[in-house]
């Protein structure tokens, strides 16, 4: 028998194996993250590939990963899932519940051929709850958390926030928080776990502050009423001459002083700690910023201290000076991508590889992992 290998990698999770049992959405960005940040990542694709998938070569969320094809549904399908399991640090699904179960490959499965294994399960409304087993996505997660409701102006319906807020920021980040300090407890103690992210959870501990603000009377609970949710003139967003916006964040007094001077209302600068002059404010605010255009404005504040910022576009983004001085974006095989973050002074972390297309790595995956049998059958490619 050969010994496992794991090719060299580049970021603190160098030496770390996650095996990732295809979907859409969070899982993926989360097992993407994982590999960023060095970890070697397998993804076990589907035969004909998972629901709503873009092209495999701009899915930018599988880069910095290898994959390989299994039907779970085949006779042998279970078993080489399992074979990788074995050898996994952690495994990453995203099935509705119980359904891990039916194909073979739930946590009890696995964690009999791996007592030490993290098993990361991602879902929209968690492992048990009367809404467990119902169909989702990220809107109709942040609509039952109250944070949805949170955003938006009073007169119209609450806008869909992509599914950022949802999907990724209370799905994949708090399910890698819970797989890595799930981890550090595996290589401490010596067992594994499930780790049961629910986008519902993750989005609502996202609010926390808000909570706390709500309980001390500080934030009222309808929209465009409260200090950060647009109902502080000087806190939101404002169109300009050429039909484009500026973000305003003035909160603290010294910023805002700077703020209503550069934008020349200096005569509501008393409106700030009066909440009943907030809606003259505002249209002072709104007037002034339509009489120039956008990259007027953004002349204006460049280089002060008054919390302003041009609204850009994702394909402006990249160019903005400050962006490009600190690579925030990086381009990869034609694809211009936001490029792996957080950074390390020790493990710098890259875009070592572009999307993995389904199935293409399975000869290479078979020998580092040692699993020869991931070669035969008919999924093997």
């Amino acid at each position: 028998m050969t010994t496992a290998t794991t090719p060299p990698g580049q970021g603190p999770l160098t030496g770390v194996r996650v095996l990732e049992l295809a979907g859409i959405g969070p899982g993926p960005f989360a097992a993407m993250l994982l590999a960023d940040l060095g970890a070697d990542v397998v993804r076990v694709d589907r035969p004909g590939g998972p629901g709503l998938a873009i092209d495999p070569a701009y899915d930018v969320t599988n880069r910095n990963k290898r994959s390989v094809v299994v039907d779970l549904k085949s006779e042998d399908g279970p078993a080489r899932v399992l074979d990788l399991a074995a050898r996994a640090d952690i495994l990453v699904e995203g099935y509705r519940p119980g359904v891990a179960e039916r194909l073979g490959v739930g946590p009890d499965a696995c964690h009999a051929r791996n007592p030490r294994l993290v098993y990361g399960r991602m879902t929209g409304w968690g492992q048990d709850g009367p809404l467990a087993a119902r169909a989702g996505h990220d809107i109709a997660y942040i609509a039952l958390t109250g944070t949805l409701g949170m955003i938006g102006t009073p007169d119209a319906p609450p806008p869909v926030p992509a599914n950022l807020l949802g999907d990724y920021a209370g799905g994949s980040l708090y399910l890698v928080v819970g797989v890595l300090a799930a981890l550090h407890h595996a290589r401490a103690g010596g067992t594994g776990q499930v780790v049961d992210a629910a986008i519902v959870d993750g989005t609502s501990h996202l609010a926390a502050m808000i909570h706390g603000m709500a309980a001390a009377g500080s934030w009222q609970d309808r929209r465009g009423a409260n200090l950060l949710d647009g109902g502080c003139p000087y806190y939101g967003t404002y169109e300009t001459a050429d039909g484009r916006y500026m973000a305003v964040g003035a909160l603290e007094p010294q910023f805002y002083d700077t703020f209503v001077r550069l934008l020349g209302v200096e005569d509501h600068a008393d409106s700030r700690k009066d909440w009943t002059r907030w809606g003259e404010l505002r249209e002072a605010v709104a007037a002034r910023f339509r009489s120039r255009t956008r990259d007027e404005w953004t002349a204006v504040f460049d280089g002060t201290d008054a919390c302003v910022a041009p609204v850009l576009s994702l394909t402006e983004a990249p160019h903005h000076p400050h962006l490009a001085a600190r690579g925030t974006f990086t381009d990869h095989g034609g694809i211009t991508q936001p490029a792996p973050a957080p950074r390390f002074s020790a493990t710098p972390t890259t875009v070592r590889t572009g999307p993995a297309r389904p199935g293409a790595d399975t000869a290479e995956v078979a020998h580092d992992w040692d699993v020869p049998d991931l070669t035969k059958g008919p999924d093997a490619r």
